[in-house]
């Protein structure tokens, strides 16, 4: 069983921390402006603005930092400021035992995939995919994916629906959604948090990769037996792909359609989840519908 934790109301607050990459304080400004026009409390902390090297402060501080956010009460959710990497070098030191007894929503994508999946593994705890702080920016805050998240927290159904592509491969599935980042899903393949994909709905996105790393992730994936069984498999944006000096002789999604062509659950490429503006919130861990017809590609939450 899921636990789900509550929806959002106006009056609550919102935590945003950055447990990976560094980011300036003020490419957050316009969030925490738009998330108190929408009724919540902000509270913000140490680690946005601060920076260690790459990261947003020492691994002890982040870890720190994150687990302020989830210990406290108060706090009805958790928006973390960007991805980049760092998630999985605290992420067995992190003490859910209060999260788990009051869980809340964290938010994010990216190097955040690392969270959902230990989320959903080893604590059946859903959590929201989606846009985090600097997708407010340059008035994108009032696009439909920002919203979606908006509406999210609201406790809305997602219901999302997008063009066909000619890989699509028709079909319905129904089944638990899990997913993120492909890069980090293969990280993380063979430990304690790794998706078990068995019967689920599994979406994947990801940014400025080489195509031959894809093929070989995606190799990963299917010998660790993640392809195998799966209810329904969402491509969505795979952006700024890099090529070898010699060709590797394959767009992107030809490359994956390549790994999955011997099953026969559906298959829906370009869907609006990546790390560009077309990012729907996702509802990791709770049910939900995909339907692949030749008209018109639908997820939606059951």
């Amino acid at each position: 069983m899921i636990k789900i934790p509550a929806y959002l109301i106006k009056g609550d607050t919102i935590g945003i921390v950055c447990p990976s990459g560094f980011m300036p304080y003020e490419k957050a400004e316009t969030c925490i402006s738009i998330l108190k026009q929408w009724g919540y409390k902000v509270i913000i902390g140490k680690t946005l603005g601060s920076q260690f090297h790459y990261f947003s402060g020492t691994d002890a501080e982040r870890l720190q930092d994150l687990q302020t956010m989830l210990d406290d009460p108060n706090v009805k959710a958790v928006l973390f400021g960007r991805g980049g990497y760092g998630m999985s070098r605290i992420i067995d030191q992190l003490n859910f035992t209060r999260f788990t007894k009051n869980p809340k929503w964290l938010i994010g994508f990216s190097d955040i995939t690392v969270l959902h999946a230990h989320l959903y593994q080893k604590l059946r705890v859903a959590s929201l995919h989606a846009p985090m702080a600097a997708a407010f920016n340059d008035g994108e805050y009032a696009n439909e994916f920002v919203q979606s998240l908006r509406k999210a927290l609201q406790g809305n159904t997602c219901r999302y629906s997008c063009a066909v592509h000619a890989l699509n491969r028709p079909g319905k599935a129904e089944g638990e959604l899990v997913g993120g980042n492909l890069s980090l899903i293969a990280h993380i393949t063979g430990s304690a948090s790794a998706f078990k994909t068995k019967g689920k709905i599994l979406f994947l996105e990801d940014i400025g990769e080489y195509i031959y790393n894809v093929d070989r992730m995606m190799i990963q994936l299917k010998r660790s037996g993640m392809l195998h069984q799966l209810a329904g498999l969402i491509i969505g944006g795979f952006s700024e792909m890099k090529d070898t000096t010699t060709p590797f002789g394959e767009d992107v999604f030809s490359v994956i359609r390549s790994h999955v062509t011997e099953y026969s659950y559906p298959v829906c490429f370009d869907f609006p989840v990546s790390h560009e503006k077309n990012n729907y919130a996702l509802k990791i861990g709770l049910k939900h519908q995909l339907s692949v017809n030749r008209k018109i590609v639908r997820l939606q939450e059951i």
